[in-house]
């Protein structure tokens, strides 16, 4: 990395640290469950036009958009952080402040990262930079549990090819993932006729019947290409000792980085449900939600943009950095085969839990990355 940038970045992250702390403050007590960001992204969009930006929406997805050196024909480089965080709240989160620490439900996963990538844009737009391409600044929604990434699915909906990278800054430091954890995700439901548990024994009984589907699910045998794993994390049904049941429902989900692999399960789950729709119960089966694992990527490309990314959070951080894979917004354009980063901004823990923390200290570090990351596609 150029001295200078660093330089920049540095005496630029120096400076706001208030400033900084102050939108992390304001942001974490705004609820956003998944499918009602409303209120945070009315404030995400109106920020971004106090800012400095000319040019910013909130789409039908509740994407906030803001557009930075665009034209219509334009490659464009996307650096996204989420809105969404993981608890249902609608009325204002609690936030308390302790030895350095800033606790909140969702302060680390995903506030703070999305303060960082929104301080780092306004220093390129208050100074009028020009880049090299076009540049998306998103405060998407939609990342958490079964939002099911739908925020980013609208952004490559209505942008696609022309993204030729993305960023998402998403978890702790020193997240560095390139590659897609994905999911497919179901409720299976069974229903039967029921009645009582002696007089009508032997008839069909639904929560018999999910139990042996359960056990036919996990003779199921995987692809091994890459680890590809399933899990039934839920079941529920029945009314009392002596009925037999008339309903019972699960949840099952299969997981691989490998999207061929995903495919393959979802041909096995589909005949495996179908072999026992014969059994006198029936089976309803619902598809919650789908997150792509990876798809057509140039490996080569691929760990050239990550080690990149890798050498500007070492420039910053210096400790060992996590390449894992994670099942992020990032998911989305891997599975298209666009280069694709998720960064973590922050030190802290407790992700998913009301207990969440960050260090505030941490925040400088972090906006230093985001900023950095930025500056490459500066002319």
């Amino acid at each position: 990395m150029k001295q200078t940038i660093e330089e920049t970045v540095t005496r630029y992250a120096e400076e706001c640290r208030e400033e900084q702390l102050l939108l992390l403050r304001t942001l974490g007590i705004i609820p956003a469950p998944s499918h009602q960001e409303d209120m945070r992204a009315a404030f995400c969009r109106d920020w971004f036009l106090t800012n400095g930006a000319s040019d910013v929406t909130i789409d039908h997805a509740k994407n906030v958009i803001c557009k930075y050196n665009y034209s219509d024909t334009s490659d464009l480089v996307v650096f996204a952080a989420h809105t969404d965080i993981v608890f249902p709240d609608t009325t204002e989160l609690p936030m308390r402040e302790e030895d350095g620490k800033l606790y909140a439900p969702g302060i680390g996963d995903d506030t703070s990262n999305l303060v960082n990538m929104m301080m780092a844009a306004k220093y390129i737009m208050q100074n009028h930079l020009k880049t090299s391409c076009g540049i998306l600044f998103v405060a998407n929604s939609c990342e958490e549990g079964l939002g099911n990434l739908d925020g980013t699915k609208a952004l490559f909906a209505q942008y696609g090819s022309r993204i030729k990278a993305f960023y998402s800054f998403d978890g702790y430091t020193p997240q560095c993932c390139s590659s897609a954890v994905g999911s497919y995700r179901y409720r299976i439901s069974c229903r039967t006729g029921g009645g009582h548990s002696y007089i009508n024994f032997g008839d069909p009984n639904a929560i018999q019947i999910l139990c042996s589907l359960v056990d036919a699910l996990y003779r199921i045998e995987p692809p091994t290409e890459v680890l590809t794993t399933y899990n039934v994390g839920r079941i529920e049904g029945g009314s009392t000792v002596n009925s037999i049941a008339e309903e019972a429902y699960m949840l099952y989900e299969f997981r691989s980085t490998s999207q061929k692999c995903l495919e393959e399960m979802e041909k096995k789950f589909n005949q495996t449900v179908d072999s026992f729709r014969s059994l006198g119960g029936e089976l309803n089966v619902e598809l919650l939600g789908v997150r792509p694992g990876n798809g057509p990527l140039d490996q080569e490309a691929l760990k050239a943009f990550t080690d990149r990314t890798a050498r500007i959070i070492s420039t910053y951080y210096d400790k060992e950095l996590d390449f894992a894979a994670y099942s992020t917004d990032s998911n989305i354009p891997l599975s298209l085969g666009i280069p694709a980063n998720t960064v973590g901004t922050v030190l802290g823990a407790g992700a998913h839990t009301r207990e969440e923390w960050v260090y505030t200290d941490s925040l400088s570090m972090g906006l230093k990355i985001a900023l950095s990351l930025m500056m490459e596609y500066v002319q």
